[in-house]
């Protein structure tokens, strides 16, 4: 598989934000955690071993701890330093350091987008599950800075007479049910939640995007600095087609959440192609009884 993401530049950006935090900054995060606090709620069901991979923060520890459902938690890291002083594991991205059907529950948040091997990692995560155990999942989903993306193309088609790629490319909610149900996970589900953030301008979105870490990865990225007078029209254009009538600009972040359970005889399975007792014909005949 072709790498698309410098993995390695995407954890150094996450270093150089966590390094220098800005209060606010994570409000992706804290947004997915509590979406995961509701989803993990409505789950019926206690989980002894759980492990949360590459989450960068601990918000999904968090969740997992109060939520009263999870007896022993593993956070795995790719780097020590996001570990700060709590206990885990420090693992290669992309990589789930367990031993196959040793965990009841996985959860991913904000980092599958920027793998290059997203099938293999999720296949990965259902080798290590145990039958029936969950696996939660949030990523940032097609869609993701479109309005910064298109501005930026705009623009540099306008000054340059071409586009070189800025922004990652990313998954749609249809191609996330696809990926769950190849790695072979039952009962898979996919549904997408945009969050739109307003700011002043474009360049309040570049800032939060430095403090996430989450500026450009790409490894085929435009090498051409980017002057004063690209950003200066970007902003322009940014604003022109994507402000409200407070003069304020629009970003999207669509969050794909995939949910999927390892399979198991205990599960409900579809009925057979024939296995009907009665045919949709005689029912449609006969609205009011059999």
């Amino acid at each position: 598989m072709q790498p698309i993401v410098d993995t390695s530049l995407w954890l150094a950006h996450k270093r150089r934000a966590l390094a220098r935090p800005t209060v606010g900054a994570d409000f992706l995060m804290r947004r997915a955690a509590e979406e995961l606090a509701e989803r993990l709620g409505a789950v019926e069901r206690k989980f002894d071993r759980a492990a949360v991979l590459f989450c960068q923060t601990p918000a999904a520890v968090d969740v997992l701890a109060t939520s009263g459902k999870v007896t022993d938690i593993i956070r795995v890291e790719a780097d020590a330093m996001f570990l700060g002083d709590a206990a885990g594991l420090v693992a290669p991205l992309e990589t789930v350091p367990f031993e196959p059907e040793s965990l009841d529950l996985a959860v991913s948040l904000l980092s599958l987008q920027a793998m290059n091997d997203i099938p293999g990692m999720l296949v990965q995560i259902r080798r290590a599950l145990k039958p029936d155990g969950l696996f939660l999942g949030a990523f940032a989903g097609a869609g993701t800075l479109s309005e910064l993306r298109e501005s930026l193309l705009a623009a540099e088609t306008e000054l340059y007479g071409g586009a070189s790629p800025r922004v990652i490319p990313f998954t749609d909610v249809r191609d996330a049910g696809a990926l769950l149900q190849r790695a072979g996970l039952a009962l898979p589900v996919a549904d997408v939640e945009t969050v739109t953030v307003r700011y002043d301008s474009l360049f309040g979105l570049m800032a939060d995007l430095r403090a996430m870490g989450e500026t450009s990865a790409l490894i085929d990225r435009s090498r051409r600095p980017g002057t004063r007078k690209l950003f200066a029209r970007v902003a322009e254009i940014y604003t022109e087609r994507f402000s409200d009538a407070d003069g304020r600009v629009r970003a999207s972040f669509p969050i794909v959440w995939m949910s999927g359970w390892a399979p198991d005889a205990s599960q409900q399975k579809p009925l057979k192609p024939g296995s009907a007792k009665i045919s949709l014909k005689t029912i449609l005949e006969n609205p009011g009884g059999r």
